[in-house]
């Protein structure tokens, strides 16, 4: 079971984009510099001794992007402020390299704090490198719900890497998408099986992506996550998928679910 402060961290209402629920409560110091930022005050904030001024040096290139602040961003995802750590996430979200991977995922695994572990899932699906794959995929298997959450979105990513990577990403998808005990974590799989599968020609990892979303929108107890399905079946024009769905609305197979 999730206590009540695993479950708050997810948010049902927030966009695929933007994962970081904090950061928008925190009142900048200076609300002019962060929308103009210098970047050479910048980088010199991300050493500044005091917690916030890193924490909003780190926020400012969340909106900048320059790879001199890679280092600088990569020392700071141990720092002992969790704020600091989750605005550095998101930084290197908008700023990827394949530099930060390989420290991201040591992250990953170590850091007790859910909402960076959230950030840190959205940063490595933005870093669209095969080595995020397995770190992805066990987060999708094993974390609080909000990190799975955001672990389906960045597997869906994975369709940028290459056709192996997709292939991996798939199969966890699938079991989560029917499986899963959070709704919003299935509805995230159906949407990622939707993108990835548009990379694959019509082979037995594309059949039985397929088949899971048909079995989804045919008999998950929520009525978003059979939508969610549906249109992923949709968006692919998979035609034994459009020919069940006819099929089954004409026969009023909803009627009373």
């Amino acid at each position: 079971m999730y206590d009540e402060e695993e479950l708050k961290l997810l948010d049902h209402e927030i966009g695929l984009d933007e994962p970081f629920d904090p950061l928008d409560k925190i009142e900048p110091l200076n609300k002019e510099e962060v929308i103009k930022p210098d970047i050479g005050e910048m980088l010199a904030l991300l050493k500044n001794p005091q917690p916030q001024q890193r924490m909003l040096a780190a926020r400012a290139f969340c909106d900048i992007e320059d790879s001199r602040a890679t280092q600088y961003l990569i020392c700071l995802l141990t720092d002992g402020c969790p704020l600091v750590r989750l605005s550095v996430a998101y930084a290197i979200g908008r700023n990827p390299s394949p530099e930060a991977v390989e420290p991201l995922i040591n992250q990953l695994n170590q850091d007790w704090n859910g909402y960076v572990r959230k950030g840190v899932v959205w940063a490595l699906g933005n870093c669209r490198d095969h080595r995020c794959l397995k770190p992805l995929v066990d987060s999708l298997k094993t974390d609080i719900p909000a990190v799975r959450l955001w672990a389906a979105s960045s597997l869906a990513q994975m369709s940028d890497v290459d056709y192996e990577t997709i292939l991996g990403a798939i199969p966890p998808l699938i079991e989560a998408l029917l499986k899963d005990i959070i709704a919003a974590v299935r509805s995230n799989c159906a949407w990622a099986i939707g993108k990835l599968c548009k990379e694959l020609p019509s082979n037995i990892v594309y059949g039985a992506a397929i088949d899971a979303l048909i079995e989804s929108f045919a008999e998950d107890k929520d009525l978003g996550v059979r939508e969610d399905s549906k249109t992923a079946i949709l968006s692919l024009g998979d035609p034994r998928g459009l020919q069940l769905i006819e099929t089954l609305q004409e026969e009023g197979w909803f009627l009373g679910k």
